[in-house]
């Protein structure tokens, strides 16, 4: 026990949690991982070339066993690392909004591997969900080197930071899975990565009409604060919004369709905020759209570029109407499958 305690603080003196205690690694343990894949140890996984910074296939590994991960763990969290090397080369890893990666995971390997899409779905008591977005902070930190203070520049950071991954309750949800939604077949295993900022509270308990739970969700989406050019949002509806509006013949497209158009705000909302800086060669830099200086003030200005800015999953309970939207400050959403490994 005290070797084990000496180990941990050892951890802590190089540097490499995130804050809390990470299991000690052994080179055996860090085999037993590789197992789950045919990729080489040394090959690389993701690369942050401004920093000169890559994490191969066994430093996921070591940042997967030392998370808390099982073996069969390994190939989810190979596939995040992987899914995530188009939006790593922004830089928003270390950007002052505090942005953090959000793991979504889809297909068999959500039942096979005990992730939570259903109560709870953001909160603790579940291994795969805590110690698979967990890995990810630890790559982050030591591969990539992106710490607080250094390399990570975020005013104040976000709790999503420390672990960030869902699953779809894809049994609860009356449409298409989002995998399937994204051109993978159903039954595969595939995690979906975009950058976020945390969560929001969505509810709506009293209406029966969609078009009213959609508005709730959409005023949510266009809170002033957030306004930012390239803006994108994960809808996660719960599955009592979702049957709502199944039950009244929604696609998910048409809802998706219906939120982009009622996301954003008046010109004169934004110009009362200070938020709509009209600049003499007519352009904002907040927006990236033309500003107008004789614009109206009732006209309503759309903060996403097209409803594709946005995913909608389903995840949660089906216990009350409570949904939630995740903000990214650009709509960089990425999927690949899951490697079903040789173990």
């Amino acid at each position: 026990m005290r070797d084990l305690q000496r180990l941990i603080e050892f951890s802590y003196q190089e540097g490499w949690t995130d804050g809390l205690p990470v299991v000690p690694v052994t080179a055996e343990t860090v085999r037993d991982f590789l197992r789950h894949t045919s990729r080489a140890p040394d090959e690389v996984a993701a690369t942050v070339a401004h920093l000169g910074r890559v994490c191969t296939v066994e430093a996921a590994a070591v940042a997967a066993a030392m998370a808390g991960c099982r073996p069969e763990h390994f190939p989810v969290v190979l596939a995040a690392i992987e899914s995530m090397q188009p939006s790593v080369t922004t830089g928003l890893l270390q950007s002052t909004t505090g942005q953090c990666q959000l793991v979504i995971v889809n297909g068999p390997a959500r039942g096979r591997l005990g992730f939570n899409g259903a109560g709870n779905v953001f909160g603790p008591g579940f291994r795969a969900n805590a110690t698979v977005g967990r890995a990810i902070r630890l790559i982050v930190l030591n591969a990539f080197g992106i710490r607080p203070h250094e390399f990570d520049q975020a005013c104040q950071g976000t709790p999503a930071k420390y672990s960030f991954c869902i699953a779809e309750n894809e049994e609860a949800s009356p449409w298409e899975p989002l995998h399937v939604e994204r051109g993978f077949p159903a039954d595969a295993s595939v995690v979906t990565t975009h950058f976020a900022r945390s969560t929001l509270h969505v509810e709506n308990r009293i209406s029966s009409r969609p078009e009213e739970v959609l508005l709730t969700i959409a005023d949510s989406m266009s809170y002033g604060g957030g306004w930012q050019a390239g803006r994108g949002y994960t809808v996660v509806m719960g599955p009592e919004h979702a049957q709502l509006l199944a039950r009244n013949g929604w696609t998910k497209r048409r809802a998706k369709e219906f939120l982009w158009e009622h996301w954003g705000r008046r010109r004169g909302d934004l110009r009362r905020l200070g938020l709509y800086h009209e600049m003499g060669d007519g352009t904002d830099p907040l927006s990236g759209t033309g500003a107008n200086p004789d614009g109206s003030d009732d006209e309503f200005l759309r903060f996403g570029e097209s409803p594709d800015s946005m995913l909608l999953v389903v995840a949660g309970a089906n216990n009350a109407g409570v949904s939630t939207v995740i903000p990214t400050v650009r709509a960089l959403f990425h999927s690949q499958a899951i490697e079903e490994g040789p173990a």
